[in-house]
C-alpha cells in the first residue's frame, strides 16, 4: 500500500527524522491559507506547491512549482489541482492518460536561504530478495532519477546490506555518512538520520522507504524533501492507524473492487483471464497461456471457497478488461470438491446471461471426473479440461479463432 508524500512525511516525523513542513490542501481556497501560514512562520514568501499522486517524477509534468505570493500560489494551486498529471511514473509513462490531482502539499522552501550551500542526497531502503536482507542505497546524487545514475555512473550507486540478526551497526552508520561525503555536524545528524530512517522502516513494516531528494542545508541539517512510502499490505493489520491512509481513488478500480469481494486480483495487459485459487497455481496458470502464445490479462486468485457467488463477483471483475479474449479456469480441488466448483461455474455462467467470450474450465482433484461430467452437460460454451495441457491447447485453439 503506497501513502502520499504527506503521509509519508508525517510517519518520518514521527521517529524524529526532520522533514520538509507543509500543509496538505483540496481546493484553492485552502491552499492560499495553507501558504500565508508558511510563509508567516517561515518569514520567507518562497514556498513550494507539490502535486500529492502516487507516482515519482512530479516535477517532470509540472506537478512541483516554487511559488513567492499569495497571488502565485493561488494561480499555482488552481493550475494543479484538477490537472490529468503525466510523469514517467503514471500509466502509461508521459503518453498515457496520467494521474488526476485531487490534493496539493504547500510545503516550506528547505532549501532558503542559502540554496547553492545544500546538497542534495539519494537515500532508500528496502527489502533484498537475493541476499534475503534489508538494503540502505544510497547516492550523492539526489534529487535525479536513480535508474538513469545506476546505468551510467553505478560507481555512484552504493549498497549496505543489513544481517537481521545483528540489525543495523554504527559503522555502517558512519560508513553510510562518509561515503557521502560528510564531515563535522553534517555527519552525525547523517548517522543519526538514516539511524531513525531504518527504525521507522522497521516499526511500519514498510516494503520500501525512497528520500529523494535528502538534503544537507546550509547549517548542516538533514532534511526529508519528498517522501516515497510503500508498506506491506500482509502486515496492515497491526498498524490500524496506518490503513486509514489508503486512498483508494489512487488506485486501480478494479483492483479496489476485487479487494472489496476479498478476491487476489492484479490487472495486467494480456487477451487471457485467468481465475484459479492458491497463488502458486495462479502463477504457473500464467506460464501455461504464454507458452501457448496467450498472454496474462489478469491474477486472479479466488481462494478456497470458489462458490457460486465468488466465481460470479470473479467473471465480472475479469469481464471489464475490454482486451480479454478468453477466460481460463483452472481450479485444483482440494480443500473445494470440483463438482461443487463446477456448479458454481454453471450457475453463475447462467445468472450473467451475457458472457461473450470463450471459458475453458480446467478442474483437478476431488471429483473432477464428475465436474467434467456437469460442464460437458450443461449446454453452456464452456470447454472443459482435465489435464494442464489440455487446457493449454484449448487456450491455444481459442485464441488463434
Amino acid at each position: 500500500m503506497n501513502l502520499h508524500e504527506y503521509q509519508g512525511k508525517e510517519l518520518l516525523k514521527s521517529y524524529g527524522i526532520e522533514i520538509q513542513e507543509g500543509i496538505v490542501a483540496e481546493s484553492v481556497e485552502a491552499a492560499v491559507t495553507a501558504y500565508n501560514k508558511i510563509a508567516e512562520e517561515t518569514g520567507t514568501k518562497f514556498a513550494v506547491v507539490k502535486a500529492q499522486i502516487h507516482a515519482g517524477g512530479r516535477g517532470k509534468g509540472g506537478g512541483v512549482k516554487v511559488v513567492k505570493s499569495t497571488e502565485d500560489a493561488e494561480e499555482t494551486a488552481a493550475s494543479i489541482l484538477g490537472m490529468m498529471l503525466k510523469t514517467p511514473q503514471t500509466p502509461g509513462g508521459l503518453e498515457g492518460e496520467g494521474k488526476l490531482v485531487r490534493k496539493v502539499l504547500i510545503a516550506e522552501d528547505a532549501y532558503r536561504p542559502n540554496f547553492d550551500e545544500c546538497k542534495e542526497f539519494y537515500i532508500s531502503i528496502l527489502f533484498d530478495r537475493g541476499s534475503r536482507k534489508n538494503v540502505i542505497i544510497y547516492s550523492t546524487e539526489g534529487g535525479m532519477d536513480i535508474e538513469a545514475v545506476a546505468e551510467e555512473t553505478p560507481d555512484l550507486v552504493h549498497k549496505e546490506f543489513i544481517d537481521p540478526t545483528l540489525g543495523l551497526q554504527g559503522y555502517q552508520l558512519r560508513k553510510v555518512a562518509f561515503n557521502l561525503g560528510l564531515s563535522g555536524l553534517a555527519f552525525k545528524n547523517m548517522t543519526k538520520f538514516i539511524s531513525n530512517l531504518y527504525k521507522a522502516f522497521l516499526g511500519s513494516d514498510s516494503s520500501m522507504f525512497e528520500i529523494n531528494p535528502c538534503i544537507r542545508t546550509a547549517d548542516d541539517r538533514i532534511v526529508a524533501v519528498d517522501c516515497k512510502v510503500a508498506l506491506d499490505e500482509n502486515a496492515l493489520y497491526r498498524h490500524k492507524d496506518l490503513a486509514i491512509l489508503r486512498d483508494t481513488d489512487e488506485e486501480d478500480p478494479t483492483e479496489v473492487e476485487a479487494k472489496s469481494f476479498g478476491l487476489n486480483y492484479v490487472n495486467l495487459d494480456g487477451n487471457v483471464g485467468c481465475m484459479v485459487n492458491g497463488a502458486g497455481l495462479a502463477m504457473a496458470t500464467m506460464d501455461i497461456i504464454k507458452l501457448s502464445g496467450g498472454e496474462p490479462a489478469n491474477f486472479l486468485d479466488v481462494g478456497g471457497t470458489a462458490d457460486a457467488e465468488r466465481v460470479e463477483k470473479a467473471f465480472r471483475i475479469i469481464l471489464k478488461d475490454p482486451e480479454v479474449k478468453a477466460i481460463l479456469i483452472n481450479i485444483f480441488g482440494g480443500i473445494v470438491r470440483c463438482d461443487r466448483v463446477a456448479q458454481g461455474v454453471v450457475d453463475a455462467y447462467k445468472n450473467m446471461g451475457n458472457i461473450n467470450v470463450p471459458i475453458i474450465v480446467r478442474l483437478q482433484g476431488t471429483n473432477a471426473d464428475i465436474a467434467k461430467t456437469i460442464i460437458d452437460e450443461s449446454g453452456l460454451e464452456v470447454h472443459s479440461a482435465i489435464l494442464l495441457q489440455e487446457a493449454a491447447d484449448l487456450v491455444k485453439k481459442v485464441i488463434n479463432g
